[in-house]
């Protein structure tokens, strides 16, 4: 299953690019982040809590940031377990400048396991984008106090 998407900010793309590199801002803004804490260069250990249609969980698992092209592109690398199962995936993201706005184009393609493929599986297009969507909102609130 391949998703992908795109959303505007009403944010210059330097300042998206450095709000991205921040690993409390991240947290912060993703949905369902209760803990996100670096392990190395450009990799995180994250504890997230989630729900999928019927299958709720905790789910832990490791992020990495590869093929990073400052402030254009990078690479999210995403391996996680759970009890009601486990997601590996790859996305990239991509960010064009448009004035004082940023497009953020986003594309991956998650794979699912256990009860979370049972249930999930024909949901999961859905209810990532609304995950999207809400990571995106999130990510302009707090991008007038950010200053990193």
């Amino acid at each position: 299953m391949k998703i992908e998407g795109s959303h505007t900010l009403a944010v210059p793309r330097d300042k998206v690019w450095r709000m991205l590199q921040d690993p409390d801002m991240l947290a912060q803004a993703t949905p369902g982040v209760e803990k996100l804490e670096a392990s190395g260069d450009d990799r995180y250990k994250a504890t997230l809590k989630l729900g999928i249609g019927p299958v709720r969980g905790t789910f832990s698992g490791n992020l990495a940031v590869t093929d990073k092209q400052p402030p254009e592109a990078m690479t999210l690398n995403v391996d996680g377990q759970g009890g009601p199962g486990g997601i590996r995936a790859q996305g990239r993201i991509r960010l064009t400048a448009d004035g004082d706005h940023t497009v953020v184009h986003y594309e991956g393609e998650p794979q699912i396991s256990g009860r979370l493929a049972a249930v999930g599986g024909r949901l999961m297009s859905g209810i990532a984008k609304k995950m999207a969507g809400q990571f995106f909102e999130n990510l302009e609130k707090q991008a007038a106090g950010f200053e990193g």
